[in-house]
């Protein structure tokens, strides 16, 4: 299994070793500001279940990431440069329909919430409850995904 950042801290994948017989859940992160994607990807890590195995800057990369490195998970923020996140989570959900996507955001309005739950988002979390709420998000939608 390959996840996480090498010695250099880059988003450049590299070899993990998990717990014989255990397969982690690999997890793409996608947000523009870059010291809340990493201290985002050190809470993810630090659970025994997933591990980031990379992290995209705008809605383009995070596409381009997802048809690389091929996670089984997406988390997103739905403020994005260059691809907003309700576009990025209909076509990721288009050409990718088993891929958990968890949408995380700051922004209350309903709206916006409704629009990326219609375009295939599992999940909206706000970004003050992430830590409550993100990893068994995750797990969770991941397992549906998978059994569907």
């Amino acid at each position: 299994m390959h996840c996480g950042p090498d010695a250099l801290g880059s988003n450049r994948v590299t070899e993990l070793r998990d717990t014989p017989g255990e397969r982690r859940i690999e997890v793409l992160l996608v947000d523009d500001n870059a010291l809340f994607a990493e201290s985002l990807r050190a809470f993810v890590d630090d659970h025994p279940k997933l591990c980031v195995t990379g992290i995209a800057a705008n809605g383009l990369e995070a596409i381009e990431l997802v048809e690389q490195l091929a996670p089984a998970a997406v988390v997103i923020d739905l403020h994005m440069p260059l691809l907003d996140g309700v576009t990025t989570v209909a076509r990721m959900r288009n050409d990718h329909p088993a891929l958990c996507l968890i949408v995380m955001t700051a922004d209350g309005r309903r709206e916006l919430h409704e629009a990326v739950s219609e375009a295939g988002a599992d999940a909206v979390l706000m970004k003050n409850d992430l830590q409550g709420r993100l990893r068994e998000e995750i797990t969770t939608a991941h397992a549906e995904r998978v059994a569907v």
